[in-house]
């Protein structure tokens, strides 16, 4: 009936309202974030201007080949295209635990980067069991005399990539240890990663809300257009 209509309606307009207030929050927090790094960031007396190259060495995975891969296993493998997102192959544990003894591994806090297709995309390793793909996904390894991990992932996000390549676009090597960036001392890069940090957390946190809104919409939408009692 009409009134069962504009009930239905009614309840599905609710949930949209919320949902695009909480997209809009979180598109608020991003833009405050980005004229906060424009600020943070910028230098300052007293920074020194160094070469990523200086900071450490440029790292990767060993190679994993297609044929040792499957599509379910024990340790997530990401390439290129699931890189940030969820992995769509795995390795045995054998060759993982081979490949990361002997080979180079990143260490907790260390920031992967996306050397092929979207340049600079990044991801921070938190020490799950993970393999990735040579040469498209790549860290330094970092000790940290230079500059904290926490401060780098930061400066990745403003930094102008130099990208060669015809179809798809890659970072090599030598242009990325060329890429300079300016750095305070320790204290400072505390100070400013702790408070991106801070509304980084702020994001999340509504992303994870927002997601909520919609995962209760679809319950509602699946049980209201059915015709089932609410």
């Amino acid at each position: 009936s009409l009134s069962e209509q504009r009930r239905i309606a009614s309840i599905l307009s609710s949930a949209d309202k919320v949902i695009d207030s909480t997209q809009k929050l979180i598109a608020k927090y991003k833009s405050i974030k980005q004229g906060m790094m424009e600020d943070l960031l910028k230098p300052k007396e007293g920074w020194k201007k160094v070469k990523l190259g200086e900071v450490g060495k440029i790292s990767m995975c060993k190679r994993v080949f297609s044929f040792e891969t499957s599509i379910e296993g024990e340790i997530p493998f990401y390439k290129i295209g699931t890189f940030g997102k969820t992995a769509d192959a795995f390795i045995t544990r054998q060759l993982f635990e081979e490949y990361k003894n002997k080979f180079s591994y990143p260490k907790v806090g260390d920031i992967l980067i996306s050397a092929s297709g979207t340049i600079g995309r990044t991801v921070v390793y938190d020490g799950e069991p993970a393999y990735f793909q040579d040469s498209n996904i790549i860290w330094i390894d970092n000790d940290e005399t230079i500059i904290l991990n926490q401060f780098l992932y930061y400066q990745y996000k403003i930094i102008s990539w130099n990208l060669e390549g015809s179809t798809i676009a890659r970072l090599y090597n030598d242009n990325f240890n060329k890429i300079e960036i300016f750095v305070p001392d320790f204290s400072e890069q505390c100070r400013i990663a702790s408070i991106l940090s801070s509304i980084d957390k702020k994001i999340e946190s509504e992303e994870k809300v927002l997601e909520k809104y919609k995962k209760i919409k679809k319950g509602l939408m699946e049980k209201l257009l059915r015709g089932e009692e609410s």
